[in-house]
């Protein structure tokens, strides 16, 4: 691909010139190089770059928490990519949900009085989330702290003791237990226990956030039903689900 100016990529992408700009200036999208003239040019990176920092805008993410996540160590794109999906596929229901109002509300007028579809709580709750993964929250300066000084040895062992709970929550799925028993429900606030004293505070919040998480396809999806067995993923977050009610 030949390298595209600040002008040209405004054109294709539909970003401004000035925008552009202010990108380069705070160090959120510099260009590959620039002309002895002092022209910016962009190559194909920088406009995959543009795509990603395009997602996070449209999810209404402010700059300075684009910029962090994407300039983190532990920055994982396609887990980002499978994070905005799911992102967009809430927003995508909250607009329908919206839409669906203001239909009811042309046919009933006043009568209407239902607010559901104003809550913004499922959105707020993962991106949260999606944020904390990729530090600037207490959560994540929390697990700083905690993790600081451990062993690689030590890191294992907490991994495998958070997999062995997920064990757990496999063996209640191939047991028949429902996820509103007394057993699952129980096992949930182990789960939360557990995060609490080795990584971070996990909050009613942050715990409704991971067992989203858990439900998507992805990493932790697999990695969850490579240990409890297929279904263990989604048997989690439901049974999180309820108990964040």
């Amino acid at each position: 691909m030949k390298p595209m100016t600040v002008k040209q990529v405004s054109e294709l992408t539909g970003v401004s010139v000035r925008t552009l700009q202010y990108y380069d200036r705070i160090g959120l999208l510099e260009p590959a190089k620039r002309t002895e003239a002092g022209y910016r040019l962009y190559t194909e990176d920088q406009l995959s770059r543009l795509q990603e920092i395009l997602l996070f805008r449209e999810l209404e993410f402010p700059l300075k928490d684009i910029k962090r996540i994407m300039a983190s160590s532990n920055y994982d794109r396609e887990l980002a990519l499978r994070q905005q999906v799911e992102l967009l596929t809430l927003k995508k229901e909250h607009l329908e949900g919206l839409i669906e109002l203001a239909n009811n509300l042309q046919k009933k007028g006043e009568k209407a009085m239902d607010f559901k579809a104003f809550d913004h709580s499922k959105m707020e709750e993962y991106a949260a989330e999606a944020k904390a993964l990729y530090g600037g929250t207490d959560a994540y300066r929390e697990f700083e702290e905690k993790s600081t000084g451990r062993t690689p040895t030590e890191e294992a062992a907490l991994g495998e003791g958070l997999m062995e709970v997920f064990e757990e929550f496999g063996a209640l799925l191939k047991a028949g237990e429902e996820i509103s028993s007394p057993a699952a429900q129980k096992l949930v606030q182990k789960l939360q226990e557990y995060i609490t004293k080795h990584f971070y505070n996990c909050t009613p919040e942050i715990l409704s956030g991971l067992g989203k998480l858990y439900a998507a396809d992805g990493e932790f999806n697999e990695n969850i039903d490579a240990r409890g067995g297929k279904g263990t993923a989604m048997y989690a977050a439901y049974a999180i689900a309820h108990y964040c009610k």
